[in-house]
């Protein structure tokens, strides 16, 4: 446990938490202070995750594409905590990585509206309880493909350019209601969706070829992302709104 809880006395609720970078996000909340609802679509993996936390955490089940799914998640989380501090949207989804031409509709529609709709309906259902209480802190996980996009992913990258601008509107318009807004730009991550990215199978020399384009000279790790997400939670980034901070071993410079 660390010496100074950065997150000691908050709330927060964490999407796409069964795994991957959400579930190290919520682990490292919980470990900074934070009462933490763990919320995916895998109700056995949510339960699991907060299970693993203990007290300081809640299963959630919803579907972040859902409006009234969304809704009741946030009744939930304010019921069991009083308020809710911070909201990460963390769920995300990609299509194969393949040639633009054939991406079919329905694999667009369901990548917009896991990681861009997710946002606007995660907007919709806490802004009005930040107004309420005064405060809030939205943390949007982005992607560096949403800043240096590569071929065979195009529509995920639109997607992710999308959260990224979203993040920034709504620094600026959320502003004067004491609304921080900030995003995060993982690299490629050790996470379920590592071959779907890489459009090749998961090994060490197709690793190596991806790592090979970051200086750094690694991917990143949930641990990596929820330090991110740490400080731009916390009191330290008070006056840090609207930024997109690049977790990415300098793969975009």
């Amino acid at each position: 446990m660390p010496d100074s809880q950065r997150l000691a006395g908050k709330t927060a609720i964490v999407t796409g938490a069964a795994s991957g970078f959400g579930r190290g996000i919520a682990q490292r909340f919980a470990a900074e202070g934070a009462r933490v609802a763990v919320l995916d679509l895998n109700e056995a993996g949510a339960r699991e995750v907060a299970s693993g936390i203990g007290e300081a955490a809640i299963a959630l089940t919803a579907d972040v594409s859902d409006a009234a799914s969304m809704d009741e998640a946030g009744r939930q989380a304010i019921e069991a905590f009083g308020e809710v501090d911070i909201v990460v949207n963390n769920a995300g989804w990609s299509h194969a990585n393949r040639p633009v031409m054939e991406i079919d509709e329905a694999a667009f529609d369901k990548v917009f509206a896991v990681n861009v709709k997710s946002v606007f309906h995660a907007v919709r259902t806490f802004v009005p309880h930040w107004r309420a209480i005064g405060r809030g802190v939205m943390i949007n996980v982005g992607s560096t493909a949403g800043v240096r996009p590569r071929p065979g992913l195009s529509w995920y990258n639109a997607s992710k350019g999308a959260v990224n601008l979203a993040t920034k509107t709504l620094a600026v318009e959320l502003a004067s209601d004491k609304i921080r807004v900030c995003g995060i730009a993982p690299v490629i991550g050790e996470t379920a969706l590592l071959e779907t990215f890489m459009g090749v199978p998961d090994t060490p020399e197709n690793r190596a070829r991806f790592i090979a384009t970051i200086p750094l000279g690694r991917m990143s790790t949930p641990a990596d992302i929820a330090a991110a997400a740490v400080y731009l939670a916390s009191d330290e980034a008070s006056l840090i709104t609207g930024v997109n901070l690049e977790v990415d071993g300098g793969r975009c410079v």
